[in-house]
């Protein structure tokens, strides 16, 4: 701290520094990350990244009856929020300790609020 407890710009720029790698490592781990989710007792399975990008889908043939398509539609939605819902819940996980610190973080250098 410089004198009249002002925090040193060196000191923050540092931080907001390490946040930032911080943060886009999470971030690219979020992308390579893959989370799954189903449907229908796993008739469908849904496979999307923990950034929340759909990359795949496999339905079962036992769910696809020509005479009822409304009922597979169903169950590729229910299947797609599963794995999203999973995907959300990996995001807080890796991202919840860095965007919960940036207030803490900077707070800490005598800047609350920020």
């Amino acid at each position: 701290m410089q004198p009249g407890g002002q925090p040193n710009m060196q000191q923050i720029m540092e931080q907001a520094q390490k946040m930032q790698e911080q943060l886009m490592s999470a971030q690219q781990e979020l992308a390579d990350a893959e989370v799954t989710g189903s449907a229908g007792g796993g008739l469908v399975t849904a496979t999307v990244t923990g950034a929340g990008e759909l990359k795949g889908l496999v339905i079962d043939p036992k769910a696809a009856d020509p005479e009822d398509t409304e009922t597979l539609a169903d169950l590729v939605v229910a299947a797609v929020r599963d794995a999203n819902r999973a995907a959300q819940e990996l995001q807080a996980q890796k991202m919840g300790p860095l965007t919960g610190g940036l207030g803490g973080g900077l707070g800490d250098l005598g800047l609350p609020g920020l």
